[in-house]
């Protein structure tokens, strides 16, 4: 529990500082307590380890409870956001499994079908790079892993 907690406030931290930089340069920013995910309607906040968010061009951005919705979200943004276009993304951040830091979303890989689950149950779990993949694929069971472009609407049917 303790562990828990100190990842926790080490998380929040992390964001917090990220949010003073990152508004102006496109980075990752802390969401408020009343932002929600545009795929569950879930509030993002109570889920700081699995955090994602889009950033577009005009600075705004959308928030997410797990790369699963996220996902749902930059696949099909006609019925989720339809004034946007996936042009319009500037960037995507997604908190890494193992470290809980915000990385860039595109570069992260996706592990499927581990014994880790999200708010939303079965998830994408994020990690850094291929090293991490493959070790997560051991700690956790994983079945395979993907890089983003790798992450298609099929994929995502069998996490539902």
């Amino acid at each position: 529990m303790k562990k828990r907690v100190l990842i926790l406030v080490a998380m929040v931290a992390m964001v917090v500082m990220a949010s003073a930089v990152g508004a102006e340069g496109g980075g990752p920013v802390a969401p408020s307590q009343g932002d929600k995910c545009p795929v569950c309607g879930m509030f993002v906040a109570k889920y700081p380890e699995f955090l994602c968010q889009v950033v577009f061009e005009d600075g705004s951005r959308a928030f997410f409870d797990g790369a699963k919705d996220m996902f749902k979200y930059y696949w099909n943004l006609p019925r989720y956001n339809p004034s946007r276009r996936q042009s319009d993304i500037r960037a995507v951040y997604v908190t890494e499994y193992y470290d809980q830091e915000l990385v860039d979303g595109f570069k992260a890989y996706y592990v499927v079908g581990s014994t880790v689950y999200g708010p939303m149950g079965k998830e994408l779990i994020p990690v850094k790079d291929e090293d991490a993949a493959r070790e997560l694929l051991v700690d956790h069971s994983g079945s395979s892993f993907l890089k983003f472009e790798e992450v298609t609407v099929e994929v995502l049917k069998t996490l539902d």
